[in-house]
């Protein structure tokens, strides 16, 4: 079998049939689909999954437990999966038709550990084009060694697919009940693949929804994300990729901690803590971050706000993104 279709299901009774129905859309002749109700509690979303699977016996299995968040559903995938490659799809998005076939060609011809692909993001009035092969050769195998770049590219595990061997050789796995359980694995499987292929195409479809992490209030839950660098940082350090790729897992930091953590927290207390946290630990782990060669690259948006929180001008970059909000139809 080539793919097993991993669907980690949450209380998504809404999204859950467009889900499905966009796989089932794509020729499965040679795949199944692996829906894993993570201990859902709306009455709704476990009974959905049996109902979609008992229309389709000999493709769907639905595998029930108790709840251990979104990694430790899709842990649950990899450990019943009996695909070659494994396919993991958040249950509030949808997939292109030709996401199968596209990705099935493409292994038929290089064998690759990893495909990695573009996706669109799908807000409320539009789609917003997304890119996670942006510099990478397109149809060619290449390794982390290659294209270190790759590590700055959106680590959703759902914008790729990969061998199961890979799994099961290095022991990887996501961690269950954390946020930002993709920053923690995907650039470990990197760091181990024999051969990486990126593709020019969207065949994702990533939903937009008001309780996403980037959307949360929950300012605590932010820490999270030092826990969630030391974790990559630590195991590239123990298994000795650190010095080849430092000034990369340094860009992490900054797009991840600096940044992204700052703005979040400051949106909602520009006065908390955790903002010269967050600095601290950049500083603490990249001393030198200040001349990290990848800041050039940094986009507008994203450069003047890591000025601001280099100047400490927290109420300048909360009202900022505030705006910015406003003016993008986000709010």
């Amino acid at each position: 079998m080539r793919f097993s279709v991993i669907v980690p299901v949450y209380n998504v009774a809404d999204y859950l049939k467009k889900c499905t129905d966009s796989i089932l859309a794509n020729d499965c002749s040679d795949c199944e689909i692996l829906l894993v109700d993570d201990g859902s509690t709306d009455g709704r979303s476990g009974a959905l999954c049996d109902e979609i699977a008992a229309a389709h016996p000999s493709l769907i299995r639905v595998i029930h437990q108790r709840n251990g968040g979104l990694g430790d559903a899709r842990n649950t995938g990899i450990a019943n999966a009996q695909g070659d490659y494994l396919v993991f799809i958040d249950s509030d998005d949808h997939i292109a038709p030709d996401y199968l076939s596209t990705i099935s060609a493409q292994i038929d011809r290089t064998h690759a550990d990893i495909y990695t692909f573009d996706f669109t993001c799908e807000y409320p009035a539009r789609l917003e084009p997304q890119s996670a092969t942006q510099g990478l050769p397109e149809a060619e195998a290449f390794t982390l060694s290659q294209q270190p770049g790759l590590l700055l590219m959106p680590p959703s595990a759902w914008s790729r697919v990969y061998r199961r061997e890979l799994f099961l050789r290095t022991q990887v796995r996501y961690p269950g009940r954390v946020w930002y359980e993709d920053i923690r694995t995907t650039g470990k499987l990197f760091a181990n693949a024999e051969s990486i292929v990126a593709l020019h195409k969207s065949l994702y479809f990533y939903v937009m929804r008001a309780n996403s992490i980037t959307r949360n209030t929950n300012v605590e839950r932010n820490r999270q994300i030092i826990e969630a660098m030391d974790d990559l940082i630590s195991y590239f350090r123990a298994h000795g990729y650190f010095e080849a790729y430092k000034n990369e897992l340094c860009r992490l930091v900054i797009d991840h901690v600096l940044i992204a953590a700052s703005v979040r927290v400051a949106r909602c207390d520009r006065r908390s803590p955790l903002l010269k946290e967050f600095r601290q630990y950049t500083e603490t782990n990249f001393p030198d971050f200040r001349r990290n060669p990848y800041l050039s690259l940094l986009p507008r948006s994203k450069r003047l706000a890591y000025r601001l929180i280099c100047g400490g001008h927290y109420g300048l970059l909360s009202a900022m993104f505030s705006l910015k909000d406003r003016f993008s139809g986000r709010e």
